[in-house]
């Protein structure tokens, strides 16, 4: 089984409010069809979530001053994209269905606390794609926050233990510099904990691609045992369907040693 993330960066354009990449989005879903893989989704909140979740400051919970009104706007922003992603599934022939975290997820100081997972494990043994989404939810020590897509990743991998993590996005993977920048910018292949802590020393931080650092050091913690995580570029045609099939592709694989 695979846990596959759809980037915001790749189903949305994160540049304009609430922009659907549907051409995208469905060739990702028939891919994933095509592919023959069990999977596990889960996709960012991208311009539906994160353009309003900032300015009204709700990552940092009901103290910044976050308004019950823009929390309901956000909350129904993201299940509007969601419900266009699962609609993509569902005509590319995958039948899938919505697992909102703001409806049985609670945080505590903006982490993720006992979840009960145990709706998504029955949807799956009867061959239903679980589609969650990063989300606002309750939290007890904030009054709200963010979930993000990260966030559910990180404990859906321990709950169910897929062979494979993908996180897909707008890029190719970890630059050594920022490939939309500079033209000379090396994919750096294969990443552990000790060539990240050295991208670290030798180069500002800011300048790799977009938080990709921040994304690694996510994937990292998800690497168990054998089990990798890859993050590979979704706008290239065809990519995704080849990871998914075991073949080699351009991407970053990332791997605890």
């Amino acid at each position: 089984m695979f846990l596959v993330k759809l980037g915001g960066s790749v189903i949305t354009d994160k540049t304009q409010y609430k922009r659907f990449n549907s051409e995208v989005v469905r060739r990702l879903c028939q891919e994933i069809k095509d592919s023959g893989q069990m999977v596990l989704i889960v996709h960012g909140a991208g311009s539906f979530g994160h353009v309003l979740a900032h300015d009204h400051r709700l990552a940092e919970g009901q103290e910044a001053g976050g308004s019950p009104e823009a929390i309901a706007k956000v909350s129904l922003d993201v299940r509007e994209l969601n419900s266009m992603v699962v609609s993509a599934l569902i005509e590319a022939g995958i039948p899938a269905v919505s697992i909102p975290p703001g409806a049985c997820f609670m945080m505590s100081d903006g982490q993720l606390r006992s979840p009960d997972l145990e709706v998504m494990r029955r949807y799956m043994e009867l061959g239903i794609v679980p589609v969650s989404f990063g989300d606002v939810v309750l939290d007890e020590r904030k009054g709200f926050g963010i979930c993000s897509g990260d966030q559910l990743m990180e404990v859906l991998a321990d709950a169910f233990h897929p062979d494979r993590v993908v996180f897909v996005s707008d890029i190719d993977g970890l630059f050594d510099r920022d490939p939309k920048k500079d033209c000379h910018a090396q994919l750096i292949d294969r990443v552990d904990r000790e060539s990240l802590d050295r991208i670290s020393c030798e180069i500002n931080v800011k300048d790799v691609t977009g938080g990709v650092h921040g994304k690694m050091e996510s994937m990292l913690r998800l690497c168990r045992g054998q089990r990798d995580c890859v993050l590979v570029n979704g706008l290239a045609e065809g990519r995704l369907l080849s990871l998914l099939q075991g073949e080699d592709v351009t991407c970053t694989v990332a791997r605890k040693d």
